[in-house]
């Protein structure tokens, strides 16, 4: 009997397109399919076919915590091929509770993770032996809490007593219920931030009143806004004033101890102006105490044969001289009568 060889999907080596969604049948290999213990598939066996884990949930609000999960899936073995059941809204909302995202928009949120190959639609609540044996499933991924739903104290209570179920851990502080409890928390915050966005208060499902609070408490934040912008804006001109002034205040006390230095340089006790003033002074004493003389063999001057000798200066008349004014009637009528006397003479 001739044996067949495996032909199931391997798992994705490039990135570049989103993962596919399972068929009808998953696994189209017809090769006998053996039941792997957790040890031969961590040592890298079989060989010659991917082993297939299979991790289902609800992925509402997808965020890291569930990446981390399948992270984790996708890398329990060396050749893993990972395929994610995702549960569709009618389950969902039956046995979990009403959803964010619709069932499409979650399947799609899968499908563009990078450690799912696969993405199986309109999973089971409750894995079956028929459903495990149609995908060829060898390993179940989830974390060990105990699942209580659908009547059952852990819906994985039997995939771990058939040695199918392999734990992984749960991120700490992130799920999506944390995340409804943070939007239900500030949820006018978040109205506020729709209706600022163009959202209508119908589409918000807010009442007129609590519209008009909102749209007037944006408009008081956008004042805050403002007023605070004006302060940054006021500080930061205040330090670069403050910077200016220590640097003129820096410069003027620098140029002002250059003055003073040459002020003293120049007309300080030993300065410049004083040596340069002594230095004159004594010139001048000098001078004064002992004049130049003239030589005695210097010859006489002589006139020039072109200009002549300039006419003698007449006498002194004695009209010219004028008397002085009389300090007394008496003093005057006595200089008139000399006056008279004296053009007498000259008859």
């Amino acid at each position: 009997m001739e044996e067949l060889e495996h032909t199931c999907p391997h798992p994705r080596t490039t990135l570049t397109e989103p993962a596919i969604f399972a068929s009808e049948t998953s696994c189209d290999c017809r090769a006998p399919h053996e039941k792997l213990s957790i040890t031969q598939a961590r040592r890298g066996t079989p060989v010659d076919r991917p082993v297939r884990v299979y991790a289902d949930g609800i992925f509402d609000l997808f965020h890291s915590g569930h990446a981390r999960a399948l992270m984790q899936a996708k890398n329990l073995f060396p050749n893993t091929y990972l395929i994610v059941g995702v549960c569709s809204d009618e389950l969902t909302h039956k046995y979990k509770g009403f959803t964010v995202m619709t069932e499409h928009e979650r399947y799609e949120a899968l499908r563009h993770c990078r450690y799912v190959d696969e993405v199986l639609r309109d999973a089971p609540w409750t894995l079956t032996p028929e459903f495990l044996e149609k995908h060829k499933i060898d390993f179940v991924a989830h974390d060990d809490i105990p699942y209580s739903s659908a009547g059952s104290e852990d819906v994985y209570k039997h995939i771990k007593e058939a040695g199918m179920f392999v734990p992984t851990q749960r991120t700490e502080g992130i799920s999506t219920s944390d995340i409804i409890t943070r939007i239900v928390r500030d949820y006018d915050v978040y109205a506020r931030r729709n209706l600022q966005r163009g959202y209508t208060a119908k589409e918000l499902n807010v009442s007129y009143i609590n519209e008009k609070k909102y749209r007037l408490q944006n408009q008081v934040d956008r004042m805050k806004e403002k007023v605070r912008n004006v302060e940054e804006k006021s500080k930061h001109f205040v330090y670069r004033v403050e910077e200016k002034s220590h640097d003129l205040i820096q410069k003027w006390e620098e140029k002002s101890r250059e003055f003073i230095g040459n002020f003293l340089e120049l007309f300080g006790p030993d300065g410049t102006w004083k040596q340069v003033f002594q230095e004159r002074s004594g010139r001048m004493l000098s001078y004064a105490l002992s004049p130049r003389e003239s030589p005695c063999n210097s010859p006489p001057r002589e006139l020039s044969p072109l200009r002549s000798p300039s006419p003698p200066s007449p006498p002194a008349r004695w009209y010219n001289a004028r008397p002085s004014p009389p300090t007394s009637p008496k003093g005057a009528s006595a200089s008139i009568s000399s006056m008279s006397e004296g053009d007498e003479d000259e008859k």
